[in-house]
């Protein structure tokens, strides 16, 4: 049915994948398909902001959540499963749709978690990747 599974996790909010993940790499098993996994390293948002980090740091934040996410892999996502990690920079919910759309997902398989208020304030990344995708999303709820 898929060929190709976008998974986007958070590598600090075990809600993003606790239950996401193993569905994902089912839907891989189940189908034989291709997984993406990405995590998403927001930018500064203002560039003055940048201004406060050293020279390079973005570089290395970048190579160490590439790190991180090999080991995350490593550990969540058996070896016969085909999947590739991705580490993206910028705005959360527009990598996740760049991504899927460069990678030519069939589907993105998101985790949920309770919501907080700032997610109201802002929006949730979940709720506009399901708004704004060309692909079907499944958003995997969590425990509420």
């Amino acid at each position: 049915m898929f060929s190709t599974i976008l998974l986007p996790i958070d590598l600090t909010a075990e809600t993003s994948w606790a239950k996401a993940a193993p569905l994902a790499v089912k839907m891989a098993r189940d189908d034989n398909a291709a997984l993406h996994v990405v995590t998403v390293v927001p930018d500064f948002g203002m560039s003055i902001v940048g201004t406060y980090f050293e020279t390079g740091f973005e570089q290395k934040a970048l190579h160490e959540i590439g790190e991180k996410l090999g080991a995350w892999m490593a550990e969540h996502v058996p070896a016969e499963i085909d999947a590739k990690p991705h580490v993206l920079h910028g705005s959360v919910y527009d990598q996740i749709i760049a991504a899927a759309e460069r990678l030519g997902a069939d589907v993105i398989v998101m985790g949920s978690h309770r919501p907080e208020l700032s997610d109201y304030l802002l929006g949730p990344n979940a709720a506009r990747v399901v708004r704004h995708a060309k692909q079907s999303v499944f958003v995997v709820r969590g425990d509420a």
